[in-house]
């Protein structure tokens, strides 16, 4: 791939597993053969171990499947980490017990019984397109990004031995991932530039602030808290919004966290995502004259 282009992947890659991606980028007319059911001799064992960030829209789902805020869902069955690649603080699902099959120190997860997923209808993006891992590429030159896929084969696997062809798209299809995609977007650029960033060195060799961090972790893992922020401080002051948006960012956690991934494109790349008030900005352009003016 040319050094030009900037790649990542989101996949369900488990930890402590020695290569199990083919090295052939998928279009989603492309097939393979899979099919995962009780009958199989792994049944739930990618359930153990597993390796699973949880993106805004697996925490809101499965905050609402349980009936509780995502803040309390975020504190009772996640643990803190850090997204190595783009070095911004994910929240990973936690795992039970403390050691596993794998012998890596982690038990199932809290979810699965014999029977399979308790949560199944809202299990998380990457139990989802596991086999299929899921990437983005953009060409320095592009404006948006493009998507990609590729298969994912871990030697416990038997449902790759099972007789069920299909396609990338009807397997998306299938496994609803659609509009989880389609929900954490924004929060996936973001994660993409930073990770160029780190790799190709951002607007000189910067990075965000530690507070930057902090308010990305918030938006992701905390919406309530996000709303608190926009509701209780300067930032609709600041920031031209509409009021029918206001209305709607009060009721609706899926717009609030829309206007949380705008918002953080704003502040962390200078994306014009968001636009400040005319007055503000006003003011900021005179106080940066004034200064310039003392120097």
């Amino acid at each position: 791939m040319s050094k030009d282009t900037e790649v990542k992947m989101f996949d369900a890659v488990r930890a402590n597993t020695a290569g199990p991606v083919e090295p052939v980028r998928l279009t989603e007319d492309d097939g393979f053969m899979f099919h995962c059911h009780r009958g199989v001799a792994c049944w739930n064992k990618c359930c153990t171990g597993a390796d699973v960030t949880l993106t805004p829209n697996d925490i809101l789902r499965l905050s609402a499947r349980l009936g509780v805020r995502p803040r309390e869902f975020v504190r009772e069955h996640t643990v803190p980490a850090i997204w190595e690649a783009a070095g911004l603080p994910v929240a990973k699902l936690k795992m039970t017990g403390e050691i596993g099959d794998e012998g890596n120190g982690l038990g199932p997860c809290s979810f699965v019984g014999e029977e399979g997923c308790s949560v199944y209808e809202d299990r998380p993006a990457t139990c989802r397109y596991y086999p299929i891992g899921f990437g983005t590429f953009k060409t320095k030159d592009a404006d948006d990004v493009s998507d990609f896929h590729f298969l994912i084969k871990e030697e416990h696997c038997e449902g790759h031995r099972e007789a069920k062809s299909q396609s990338v798209r009807e397997f998306r299809f299938e496994q609803g991932v659609e509009d989880y995609d389609r929900v954490n977007r924004g929060w996936i650029d973001i994660l993409m530039k930073m990770a160029s960033w780190k790799t190709l060195g951002g607007p000189q060799g910067r990075d965000v602030s530690p507070q930057t961090k902090q308010m990305f972790f918030m938006v992701s893992t905390d919406i309530d808290g996000f709303r608190e922020f926009v509701l209780n401080t300067k930032f609709l002051d600041t920031y031209d919004i509409d009021d029918d948006k206001v209305a709607l960012i009060n009721e609706n956690d899926e717009a609030l966290l829309q206007l949380g991934f705008d918002w953080l494109k704003n502040v962390m790349f200078n994306e014009k995502t968001l636009a400040m008030k005319e007055t503000v900005l006003n003011a900021a352009i005179a106080k940066a004259r004034e200064e310039m003016g003392a120097t």
